[in-house]
C-alpha cells in the first residue's frame, strides 16, 4: 500500500514518518519548494516537529503535488480547514485516484458549515472518505508515545484494511461509523480547548474551574452534534471527551496557548500574527457558534469565547457572566 501525506505540518510529518517506519513507501509533500529541500536535506522538520528524526528510506519529501500523490492508494490530508477545499481542487485538477482519502484536520468550514468529509465529498466526488480523530498530539505521536485515535468512515470493511495499515505498538486505531460525531467532536473540542487557556491566562484555571469547563463543554458537543445527526455515545469516546482533556490540558495545545494568550490581555491579531501553526479553535468558533444559532442549540461557553475572539470582550467579564448564569439542572 502507497501513503501520500499532503501537508508537511508537525501532524502531517509524524504520520509519514510512523507510516515509513512500518514499511511503507509514503510521499510527503510541503507546500513551499525551500522547506520540502530543508526536510529532505535535514530530515528533521524543525520548525513543527523540532528533535524528531525522519527516515530516509522509503519516505520521499516533495513539493511537486503531482509527483506526491502519484500511484498513491491512500492520501492523507494533513492540512488547516481553511485549504481544505483548495486542497481538495488541485487534488481533483491532478485526477489523484487512490482508494481513499483520511482527513486529519479538526475543523469546520467557516463560509459552508461543513465538516471536512463534506468538503471533500463535494470536491472529489467519492464517498470512500475517512477522518482521523482524537487525542493525539504531533509531538508525542513522533516521538512514539503510546496514543489512541479513531478512524471514521461509512465504508468499514474499507476502513479495517486503513485501521491495520495505520497502527503500531505505540499507535491504537479504533474504527467508527459515525463519521458525523467524530468530526464535530474534533472541531467543538477546539473552541473548549480556547475557553480552558483563557481560564489559565486569567489565573482562575484551577482543578475545580477546568474539571467543570471539560464537562460542561462536553454536554455542549452532545447537545449540538446530535442535533446535527451525530451519535451520543461517539462523544463520550476518542474524538469527544478523550480530545477534549488533552486538548484542554495539555502545553501542546495550541488552541490552550492562544486562549491563554487572550486571557492575559493580547488581542487576537497580535496572537495570530506571532504564530507560524494554524488554531483551528479560531475558526471553528465562528462556525460552531453559528449552526448553534441556526438550529436553537444553547452554547453558553461557545458564546462566550466568540464574544472574546470576534466583539473584543473582555475574558473576565465572559467568565463572570458565565458564572451567574440563571440556576439549571445539570442536563448533558
Amino acid at each position: 500500500m502507497n501513503f501520500a501525506v499532503i501537508g508537511a505540518g508537525g501532524w502531517g510529518t509524524a504520520l509519514a514518518r510512523l507510516l515509513a517506519q512500518k514499511g511503507y513507501p509514503v510521499r510527503l509533500w510541503a507546500r513551499r519548494p525551500q522547506f520540502a529541500q530543508e526536510l529532505d536535506a535535514l530530515r528533521e522538520n524543525q520548525e513543527y516537529l523540532p528533535g524528531v528524526s525522519l527516515p530516509r528510506e522509503r519516505l520521499v519529501i516533495t513539493s511537486d503535488l503531482a509527483h506526491a500523490v502519484a500511484d498513491a492508494d491512500v492520501v492523507l490530508l494533513a492540512v488547516p480547514s481553511f485549504a481544505m477545499r483548495g486542497t481538495a481542487r488541485a487534488l481533483q485538477a491532478i485526477s489523484a485516484d487512490p482508494k481513499a482519502y483520511i482527513n486529519l484536520a479538526k475543523g469546520l468550514e467557516r463560509e459552508s458549515l461543513l465538516t471536512m468529509s463534506a468538503v471533500l465529498q463535494e470536491e472529489l466526488h467519492t464517498a470512500n472518505i475517512f477522518t482521523l480523530s482524537g487525542p493525539s498530539h504531533a509531538e508525542e505521536v513522533g516521538r512514539d508515545f503510546p496514543t489512541s485515535v479513531v478512524l471514521a468512515g461509512r465504508d468499514l470493511e474499507l476502513g479495517e484494511q486503513l485501521q491495520r495499515a495505520l497502527m503500531t505498538e505505540r499507535f491504537r486505531v479504533y474504527l467508527s461509523d459515525d463519521l458525523l460525531g467524530v468530526e464535530y467532536g474534533g472541531a467543538v473540542k477546539n473552541v473548549i480547548a480556547l475557553a480552558a487557556g483563557i481560564l489559565d491566562g486569567l489565573g482562575y484555571g484551577g482543578d475545580n474551574a477546568k474539571a467543570a469547563l471539560i464537562a460542561r463543554g462536553l454536554a455542549e458537543m452532545v447537545r449540538l452534534g446530535v442535533h446535527l445527526g451525530a451519535r451520543r455515545e461517539t462523544f463520550f469516546g476518542l474524538a469527544g471527551v478523550g480530545d477534549l482533556i488533552a486538548t484542554c490540558t495539555s502545553e501542546h495545545s495550541r488552541n490552550r496557548r492562544v486562549g491563554y494568550r487572550l486571557g492575559q490581555g493580547e488581542s487576537l491579531q497580535q496572537i495570530l500574527e506571532s504564530m507560524s501553526m494554524v488554531a483551528e479553535g479560531v475558526y471553528a468558533t465562528h462556525a460552531v457558534r453559528t449552526l448553534a444559532r441556526q438550529h436553537a442549540v444553547e452554547v453558553p461557553i461557545t458564546e462566550a469565547v466568540y464574544a472574546v475572539l470576534y466583539e473584543g470582550a473582555n475574558p473576565l467579564d465572559q467568565l463572570n457572566a458565565l458564572m451567574t448564569r440563571e440556576p439549571k439542572r445539570e442536563i448533558l
